[in-house]
């Protein structure tokens, strides 16, 4: 199992990124996906998750309205599109594969997730 996560970047607040996640899962088209965010020195928050057919995604209330994901099961991709972005959303962003194929209603535990990416860093200038 192999997660790769790119689009990380340096940019100014306000502006826009979107992040990717190729999976070589294959699983991929059955599998909820989300995207964690850490910072140094604290733990890692899941930001958002999707299902595998897309409907019922979980968006953190700090991220909701500026953030989306969405995925591409036939190029096994999951991205997460943030908007506005602020100096507070700086972090090493983290692609990982649900244990289970039920959607979040509720922010997931990092043990919920059973395969992760190497991350990529987001670092948004004031």
């Amino acid at each position: 199992v192999q997660l790769q996560a790119s689009g990380g970047g340096l940019v100014q607040a306000g502006d826009s990124l979107r992040l990717s996640c190729s999976a070589s899962i294959p699983t991929f088209s059955t599998s909820t996906m989300g995207w964690f965010r850490q910072v140094p020195g604290k733990e890692r928050d899941p930001v958002a998750t999707i299902p595998w057919h897309g409907r019922y995604t979980y968006v953190a209330d700090s991220v909701k309205g500026r953030f989306t994901i969405s995925r591409d099961n036939a190029k096994n991709t999951v991205y997460l599109q943030m908007g506005s972005l602020k100096p507070d959303d700086a972090a090493v962003y983290y692609c990982a594969a649900a244990r289970s194929p039920y959607y979040f209603s509720t922010p997931p535990a990092e043990t919920d997730f059973g395969s992760w990416g190497q991350g990529t860093q987001v670092t948004v200038s004031s």
